[in-house]
């Protein structure tokens, strides 16, 4: 495993807003359940500085009427983006070439900022939507600012500050308006600014668009807390908890192989969870994420973290828990067959 860095000038701070079927998701279209009709972003230098903004509406080709939620979020109607709008591969070509370019004319490589991490993944959908060939590395490393931001001040809650209350609590001054994609673009860059960044730049997430198709694709990351592997693609979850790879607890301060004191159990369909002992640095926590893919197969995502007795005894109890459901769940299946 190696540990994760990104080097860079310059970074790209940027927020979509999209529409969504009007009708709801019986009618959504396949492949692109949100059309994105306006980029924004700050470009800021390597002190997080802003030097140029970008700002661009796209004309609507998949859902030719705009949810209410969506109206009542941006207050721009449909007529306003015919209008203001252009075709979607003129909008995406034009700001990758503003996203390269840096003040001096030379080409620069950025990295990719946003407030959550459904930004990235939703630009490639409509990329790929539009045949638009995407330029992104791969694996596309960005920075969740969303997840820095509680790392830092909410630790462990599981609870996630929309972008407005961030900006409150950490008192930056509201010259601009909300939920407008430049404007949450900007309050992202400055958040960044605001925030001890250095303390968590080693925090860089991964998007799931495109995810591993083999074994040599398989992504390893390793960060100050915690490590985090991305399996290739299998047809099912069970196949995929069946692999060792998918399995194996490994120690991501030694490398060592670990003892597994509470197997892999599942506490729902999706999660699965580990307990084992590292000999060096104690008691290691694991989770795996079943993800499944468009065309339905499975990937598994696995956080393996050292942990506290606390977080041991939370462990037993969720296992305990989990026990405890299962037999009043074959209860009731058995009452029913009676």
């Amino acid at each position: 495993m190696k540990k994760q860095e990104q080097k860079s000038r310059q970074y790209i701070v940027f927020d979509l807003e999209w529409n969504q079927s009007a009708s709801g998701k019986k009618d959504s279209v396949e492949n692109i359940p949100f059309e994105v009709i306006e980029i924004g972003a700050v470009k800021l230098d390597k002190d997080l500085n802003p030097i140029g903004e970008f700002s661009r509406f796209v004309r609507p080709e998949v859902y030719r009427r705009l949810h209410y939620k969506v109206f009542e979020i941006i207050h721009i109607g449909m007529e306003e983006l015919k209008q203001r709008g252009e075709p979607f591969p003129k909008v995406i070509r034009d700001f990758l070439d503003w996203c390269e370019t840096a003040e001096n004319g030379k080409k620069e490589t950025p990295v990719f900022c946003t407030w959550g991490n459904m930004d990235l993944t939703e630009l490639q959908r409509n990329m790929a939507y539009h045949k638009v060939l995407s330029p992104f590395p791969y694996p596309l490393l960005y920075y969740d600012v969303q997840k820095l931001f509680s790392l830092l001040y909410e630790k462990d809650s599981k609870d996630k500050y929309p972008l407005d209350s961030a900006v409150d609590f950490l008192k930056i001054p509201q010259d601009r308006p909300f939920h407008r994609a430049i404007d949450d673009a900007y309050y992202t860059g400055c958040i960044m600014k605001k925030i001890n960044f250095n303390a968590v730049r080693e925090y860089l997430s991964m998007d799931y668009y495109r995810l591993p198709k083999d074994k040599e694709e398989e992504i390893y990351l390793i960060f100050p807390n915690y490590s985090k592997y991305i399996s290739r693609e299998f047809e099912t979850k069970e196949e995929a908890i069946a692999d060792k790879t998918v399995t194996d607890m490994i120690c991501y301060r030694c490398n060592r192989s670990l003892r597994k004191k509470i197997r892999w159990f599942s506490a729902n369909q999706k999660n699965y969870y580990c307990l084992a002992i590292c000999p060096e640095h104690g008691p290691v926590r694991g989770k795996i994420r079943m993800k499944h893919t468009a065309d339905g197969r499975t990937c598994a995502i696995k956080t393996i973290k050292l942990i506290g007795e606390d977080g041991v005894q939370k462990m037993e109890m969720k296992k305990a828990e989990t026990v405890q459901k299962r037999r009043l769940r074959n209860r009731v299946k058995h009452t029913r067959e009676m």
